[in-house]
C-alpha cells in the first residue's frame, strides 16, 4: 500500500514524486517509457521553472549536462525588435532549453534518490475504483517474460495522473474540462549544428512564429508554429516550408546554411488548450493532464514544475490533517487558475496570429526606447512579471509617458470591445 502512485514520470510526474518522497511519503512512480528517452517538447524552461530547479537543488545538474544558461532574448514582433536581459525572479535570470533526454533523466533520478520507487516500461491500463473512489492502478509490462500480462496491481491513498494532455486517468474519472479553446496552431522543430547562438531568438510574423534556442552540446533547437489549418499542407513538404519560412527572416537562412541540420523534423497538430478540474475522490492531476496550453509561448515545463510544488503541498496538508484533502486540492486548483489564466489567454492570442491594433502598435513603439521596460516585457513571457502588473494603468502610463496620447491609448486599451489592457501582442478575445 502506497501513499501516492504517480502515473507518468516526466516534467510533472517526477518532481511531484520527488517532493512527496522528500516529505517521507511512500511513492510509486510509473511510466510507459524508460529513461533516458525523448518526447515532443519545446524544451523551454522559463524563469519560474529555473527558480524551481534551484529550490530543488537540481539546477547545477542541468547546467552540468552542457545545457547553456540563457540570459538574453532577441524578440522580433512584426516590425518591432526588442533585445535585452530577462527580468530576474528569485535571484535567477536564466532561461534553460535542455533536451528532454537530459532533463527527464535528471528529474527521474532525483525522484528515486528521494525515495520514490520507479517502475519503467509499465503501461497503466486503468485505475482501480472502489465505491466511486480511485484506490490504485492495474497495468502490464511492455517487456520481459510476462510482457503484456496484467500482473501489476497496486493500491494507494491517492493516484496522480501526470500522464499528459490525453491522460488515461482524467478520461476514466471524467475530469470536467473548462476554458476549452479550439486547436489554433501546428508546430514543427528540428536541431541544428553550427549556428553559434548564445541567446534566445523569437520571431512573430504574419501567420508564423519562429524560435531559436541553444540546447545541449552546442546544438540549436529551431521551433516553428503555423495556423492549425495549414497542417496538411506543411506536413506534405516540411523541409520546403521550413526554408521558405527561414528566408522571410533577414539573414537567418544564410546563418543556417553555414551550419547543418543534425536531426529530422518533429511536429504535431495535436495541441489542445484546456483546463481540467485536477482532483476528485482518490485522484489528482498535475501538469498537462490538468492544464494544456499552446506551446507557442513555452509555458509547459514551468507550469508542470509549479503544479508539482503546489500539489505536493496540498497533499501534505491533507494527509497530515492540517485540513481536509478535498479542501487542500480545491485550493490547489484555485491557485493554479489564478496564476495561469492571464498567460493562458495571452498565449491563445499569440497562437491566433491576430494583427496588432493601432493602440498596441503605439505601446510597442514606446517600448523600443525603454530597456528597463523591455526587460519587464520579457518577464511576462518568462514568468517573473505578472501580466496583470505589466498591464496595470501605472505601468502603461510609465511606458507610454503620462501625456494626452498615453492616456488616450490607455483608455482605448482598457475600453476596447475586443480586449481589456491586453497589449504587446494581440487583442484579448471576448
Amino acid at each position: 500500500m502506497y501513499d501516492v502512485i504517480v502515473i507518468g514520470a516526466r516534467a510533472a510526474g517526477s518532481p511531484t514524486a520527488m517532493l512527496l518522497a522528500r516529505q517521507g511519503f511512500k511513492v510509486l512512480l510509473t511510466d510507459r517509457a524508460s529513461f533516458p528517452s525523448d518526447t515532443l517538447s519545446t524544451h523551454q524552461i522559463q524563469l519560474k521553472g529555473t527558480a524551481a530547479l534551484q529550490r530543488w537543488g537540481l539546477l547545477e545538474r542541468v547546467l552540468a549536462s552542457n545545457c547553456p544558461p540563457l540570459t538574453r532574448l532577441s524578440f522580433h514582433l512584426g516590425r518591432f525588435q526588442f533585445s535585452g536581459k530577462y527580468f530576474p525572479l528569485h535571484g535567477t535570470e536564466t532561461v534553460l532549453c535542455p533536451r528532454r533526454t537530459v532533463l527527464d533523466k535528471i528529474l527521474v533520478d532525483a525522484a528515486v534518490e528521494a525515495g520514490a520507487e520507479l517502475r519503467q516500461d509499465v503501461v497503466v491500463e486503468e485505475p482501480l475504483i472502489e465505491n466511486g473512489v480511485v484506490a490504485g492502478i492495474r497495468g502490464r509490462t511492455k517487456s520481459g517474460p510476462n510482457r503484456g500480462e496484467y500482473h501489476m496491481e497496486e493500491r494507494a491513498r491517492l493516484v496522480i495522473g501526470a500522464d499528459g494532455k490525453h491522460s488515461m486517468l482524467a478520461k476514466v474519472v471524467h475530469a470536467p474540462e473548462y476554458n476549452v479553446e479550439p486547436v489554433r496552431t501546428c508546430a514543427y522543430y528540428t536541431y541544428w549544428d553550427g549556428v553559434g547562438l548564445d541567446q534566445v531568438e523569437l520571431y512573430t510574423l504574419e501567420k508564423v512564429a519562429v524560435g531559436l534556442s541553444p540546447t545541449n552540446d552546442g546544438q540549436t533547437i529551431i521551433f516553428t508554429a503555423y495556423p492549425a489549418g495549414e497542417f496538411a499542407q506543411i506536413r506534405a513538404d516540411i523541409e520546403g516550408r521550413f526554408w521558405k519560412t527561414m528566408e522571410v527572416i533577414p539573414g537567418l537562412s544564410e546563418r543556417l546554411r553555414a551550419g547543418r541540420q543534425s536531426e529530422r523534423f518533429f511536429g504535431s497538430a495535436d495541441l489542445p488548450e484546456f483546463y481540467r478540474r485536477p482532483y476528485g475522490p482518490g485522484w489528482a492531476l498535475v501538469g498537462d493532464a490538468g492544464l494544456a496550453m499552446d506551446p507557442i509561448t513555452g509555458q509547459g515545463i514551468g507550469n508542470a514544475f509549479r503544479d508539482a510544488e503546489r500539489l505536493a503541498q496540498a497533499i501534505e496538508a491533507g494527509f497530515s490533517g492540517k485540513m481536509s484533502l478535498e479542501k487542500a486540492l480545491a485550493a490547489y486548483e484555485k491557485e493554479r487558475n489564478a496564476e495561469t489564466l492571464p498567460i493562458y489567454k495571452f498565449t491563445g492570442q499569440i497562437a491566433s496570429f491576430e494583427p496588432t491594433s493601432v493602440q498596441q502598435e503605439i505601446l510597442l513603439a514606446s517600448l523600443e526606447y525603454k530597456p528597463g521596460e523591455v526587460e519587464r516585457f520579457f518577464g511576462v513571457l518568462t514568468g517573473s512579471v505578472p501580466l496583470k502588473e505589466f498591464l496595470s494603468p501605472a505601468s502603461l502610463l510609465r511606458i507610454m509617458g503620462i501625456s494626452g496620447m498615453g492616456r488616450l491609448v490607455l483608455g482605448s486599451l482598457r475600453n476596447s470591445p475586443r480586449g481589456k489592457t491586453v497589449a504587446f501582442g494581440r487583442p484579448e478575445a471576448n
